[in-house]
């Protein structure tokens, strides 16, 4: 048996179909590269010079509500529009397009700019995920609309460009990568076995124990067996679920705790507010049943040693396979042993 521990190895991402190469080996070699400046958390709880605050000017010209909870608009420089004409190009089966319609709007998650997931209570950011439940709704309800995709950007790390607390919402005509894949997964799994790739997976994990993280009654948090971030984890509903309209009360309250509860972890791993790229993945909104397709939440982080060495995709993982040096199982028990309560409030 190969040493997984120890020795280079591939796994396979069950949700894609692609390959991680793990080089558990090379995290005793001396690091030299980029050193990042350590991302701060901001301190106003308003700042006149945001234009995500309540009451401010956003760039575009309009003004926000004086908004007291949670805060929904249409994004003002939008990477997708619904009033796109239809057409497409395909120029001997060599240049291909097609046009796109869509619809992308922020969520503010609460009017005060200093917080963070893992600084919100349990009240507020529960009031998040209805807003998500509400989003994902209307936005499917609508006939065009194939795909909605909620995600988080914390960090200026991650591309974020404002640091108050928000998330976007873009929902596209057609199915994105992403989802296209993990569609195909699920639906795969589903035909060979009659049940639920995630729900079996899951199963396999809460009895191992080995790379879960927290979990409460309703959800868990594990870093999966075929990570590519070193400390990626996957946000599952202890429930078959495709959506987070299937979610009850208590699911819903599970899954607003949940998300706190990793954001601490994370906060609490290097003492820095720990930028990564956050998304829900639920079921296609094009009318099609779907059983073997299950909620689930992906965390995708970059910091790698420390508050100031982050992870870069590049060389061989850019031109061949990703790659990642820290085990999937070592990850989990770093931010297993982590407490709990954020470390600006212990």
């Amino acid at each position: 048996m190969i040493n997984l521990q120890e020795q280079p190895h591939r796994r396979l991402n069950l949700l894609t179909g692609e390959w991680v190469l793990v080089s558990p080996h090379r995290t005793q070699r001396p690091w030299q590269g980029q050193v990042e400046s350590t991302a701060s958390l901001p301190r106003l709880q308003y700042d006149p010079a945001c234009y995500l605050c309540p009451g401010n000017a956003r760039a575009g010209g309009a003004r926000n509500l004086d908004y007291t909870s949670t805060f929904v608009f249409d994004n003002d420089y939008a990477a997708l529009r619904p009033d796109v004409p239809g057409g497409s190009l395909n120029d001997k089966g060599l240049l291909i397009a097609r046009s796109e319609r869509g619809i992308c709007r922020v969520v503010c998650f609460s009017p005060d700019h200093s917080l963070t997931v893992a600084l919100m209570n349990q009240t507020d950011l529960r009031r998040v995920v209805d807003v998500w439940r509400e989003q994902y709704a209307e936005l499917g309800a609508m006939p065009w609309i194939q795909s909605v995709q909620i995600f988080e950007n914390r960090g200026e790390m991650m591309g974020a460009s404002n640091p108050h607390p928000h998330c976007q919402i873009w929902a596209n005509e057609s199915l994105p990568n992403e989802a296209s894949k993990e569609t195909a997964s699920f639906e795969s799994y589903f035909a060979d076995k009659k049940s639920c790739l995630l729900c079996d997976y899951l199963a396999l994990e809460l009895k191992s124990r080995e790379r879960l993280v927290c979990e409460n009654d309703e959800f868990a948090v594990l870093v999966p067996f075929w990570a590519i971030w070193p400390f990626e984890t996957l946000v599952l509903s202890k429930s078959h679920t495709p959506a987070v309209t299937g979610l009850n009360a208590t699911g819903m309250d599970g899954l607003a705790d949940i998300l706190r509860q990793i954001t601490t972890r994370y906060d609490n791993l290097f003492h820095v507010s720990f930028p990564y790229t956050m998304g829900l993945h639920q079921q296609p909104t094009d009318g099609i049943d779907y059983p073997g397709w299950h909620f689930h939440a992906h965390y995708y982080p970059p910091l790698l040693r420390s508050a100031t060495v982050r992870k870069f995709m590049v060389g061989y993982e850019m031109l061949a396979t990703p790659q990642r040096d820290i085990t999937a199982e070592s990850a989990a028990e770093r931010l297993r042993g982590l407490p709990g309560r954020h470390y600006l409030l212990l």
